[in-house]
């Protein structure tokens, strides 16, 4: 199976909206010959070691919080038939020790992120740009369970920034990238088959597209 470039996919949305489960859903379309993912998370400038309160004050939803030249570099050696090798970014949690992460290139690159839409290198070569949208409350609720749960913040924390940090990054550096994307799917249900059926014809639309 070979095709002279990769076909690029993004994959947006807001904090909350579902990008994770969507994607873990697409990717079981495809073996991992056939599709790498890269995630802007990845790319964060690492802080060090901050206090609660530093942590809690510093805005992570800047694009100026990304590597982007890294992430730009790593993105074009992908499409260069390259191995890039990446330490994974772990939110600055203190007990979390990072994989070093092997991505190989494939005919399928997924890129996912909050602002792949706003780098305008990166932005330039989709072939195919996916939008996942929640409503604002749905949104939250996700957000608060996983970094209650997962990340160790407090509830006052997780608020505070959602209220200074993640509506207004949303609203400036996502939200006016909406229309321009092929599909836009709307995911404040928590239905598994919703999302199972979406992945399973964007996949079936792709595969035939690409000749699989």
């Amino acid at each position: 199976m070979k095709i002279k470039k990769p076909y690029v996919l993004g994959v947006a949305g807001g904090s909350g909206s579902g990008k994770t489960f969507f994607l873990n859903c697409f990717l079981n379309h495809f073996s991992s010959e056939e599709v790498c993912l890269v995630s802007q998370d990845d790319y964060y400038i690492q802080m060090g070691e901050m206090t609660p309160e530093e942590n809690r004050l510093h805005n992570f939803d800047l694009p100026t919080c990304i590597e982007v030249n890294q992430f730009e570099n790593d993105v074009f050696d992908l499409l260069n038939n390259k191995t890039v090798y990446k330490k994974e970014y772990t939110f600055n949690n203190p007990h979390a020790i990072p994989k070093i992460l092997e991505i190989k290139p494939a005919p399928i690159l997924i890129l996912e992120g909050l602002f792949i839409y706003h780098y305008e290198k990166i932005d330039a070569i989709f072939d195919g740009r996916i939008f996942i949208d929640a409503a604002a409350e749905i949104a939250l609720e996700r957000r608060l369970k996983r970094d209650l749960l997962e990340r160790g913040y407090s509830e006052d924390d997780v608020m505070y920034k959602w209220q200074n940090h993640v509506i207004p990054a949303y609203n400036e550096y996502l939200l006016p990238h909406r229309t321009r994307c092929d599909n836009i799917i709307e995911n404040s249900t928590n239905e598994l088959k919703h999302i199972l059926d979406i992945t399973d014809e964007i996949s079936k639309d792709l595969k035939m597209k690409l000749g699989f």
